[in-house]
């Protein structure tokens, strides 16, 4: 194992989180920086401007297909004049763009960060200028934001971990290759631990046998196709399952797979149920996905910021009922964790239901008959 992936896991051991309280999709989006019902000044809302930053498009296009229009109904629902803006993965645009919204006298900044360095810089200057912040999906470490908004990430991690459990149940000693996230995002590094408080004891029982473990720079789905084939390649084009902490990666490593003739036969893990995602477990190319109801999540980060614009701490600590350690800060945040959902061919169906994926998107073609088989419409 490499020096930088076993730095990674040992970060990870030292990330924890307790709830105390209980709780992407289309893969289609698009790219570019964004901004709606947005205007100069202190904002044209009955109750002011809320600004709101993404992170980027590149590997996830659940930011500009779901968090941002789910945000800017949500935000308007509660009388704001929403600037949702993306920094497209640059780290000096990201700060620009926050900049440019304190500025304007923003009455709550919500920071979905590229780093906890940016989101922490960030959120340092808007409480200098007096603007609340909000960690938004990811906490950032060694950060300032008295409140986060997110998913219950280790569970991510443990629906993961457990889904190829599962899927190789019967295969005594079978062969796991591991690609996860970015090292420098703490979410991935929550995934890791719930995905080890599952893999963990049978990788120890010999039930299965960890082949390699590797984060993937920035999220970066050709980095971790080609990263995944080297090990493949090292191991002798060997392994019987992939643990791939999203399904950007999870694509392409069934790329690789089909090049070996392995896909369909090698369950791979994923995350967000996006619409690449989905056909791909319906086709049987991927075992399973996290389906995380992000419509949910904007929703409590609008609520949040119309305590926090109102000077509501006590409003904003009803919300914010579950807690999640910064061991970086050495600090408690009061936080909303929502929970996650395993995502199987059986329950597709679900995710269409719920509207966060169409039917048109994913049962067209060769899907039309595994669609009508489980009643998706």
């Amino acid at each position: 194992m490499r020096k930088r992936t076993v730095a990674f896991v040992a970060a990870a051991m030292g990330v924890t989180l307790t709830l105390t309280a209980c709780g992407a999709n289309s893969d289609s989006g698009s790219g570019g920086s964004s901004s709606s019902n947005s205007s100069s000044g202190s904002g044209g809302g009955a109750n002011g401007k809320v600004g709101v930053i993404l992170p980027e498009t590149a590997t996830s296009a659940r930011w500009e297909a779901f968090d941002k229009p789910y945000l800017e109904q949500a935000l308007k629902a509660k009388g704001f004049d929403a600037d949702v803006q993306n920094a497209q993965g640059d780290v000096q645009k990201f700060t620009t763009l926050a900049d440019g919204m304190i500025a304007q006298g923003v009455k709550v900044l919500v920071i979905a960060s590229i780093n906890s360095e940016v989101g922490s810089a960030v959120a340092a200057k808007a409480k200098t200028a007096g603007i609340p912040t909000i960690d938004y999906d990811r906490l950032n470490l060694g950060g300032g934001s008295d409140y986060y908004v997110s998913f219950d990430n280790e569970k991510v991690g443990a629906l993961q971990g457990q889904g190829l459990a599962d899927a190789l149940k019967d295969k005594k000693g079978a062969q796991v290759i591991e690609i996860e996230g970015a090292p420098t995002d703490n979410n991935a590094t929550l995934f890791y631990n719930g995905q080890q408080s599952v893999l963990k004891a049978k990788y120890a029982s010999g039930d299965l046998k960890l082949v390699r473990s590797q984060p993937i720079d920035d999220w970066d789905n050709q980095k971790g196709g080609s990263t995944f084939e080297n090990i493949l390649t090292a191991n002798g084009g060997k392994v019987d399952g992939v643990v791939a902490a999203n399904d950007g990666l999870a694509g392409a490593v069934i790329t690789v797979l089909k090049k070996n003739g392995l896909a369909g036969k090698v369950p791979v893990t994923g995350q967000d149920a996006t619409a690449d995602g989905l056909m791909a477990i319906l086709r049987g190319e991927q075992y399973m996905s996290v389906f995380k109801p992000i419509k949910e999540e904007a929703e409590n980060a609008a609520n949040l910021a119309a305590a926090l614009a109102k000077g509501d701490k006590a409003g904003a600590d009803a919300i914010a009922t579950a807690v999640s350690k910064d061991p970086k800060g050495n600090r408690t945040v009061k936080s909303v964790l929502l929970q996650p959902q395993l995502t199987t061919k059986d329950s597709v169906k679900k995710v269409v239901d719920e509207g966060y994926v169409k039917a048109s998107e994913i049962c067209g073609g060769d899907l039309a008959a595994a669609c009508a088989q489980l009643g998706i419409k």
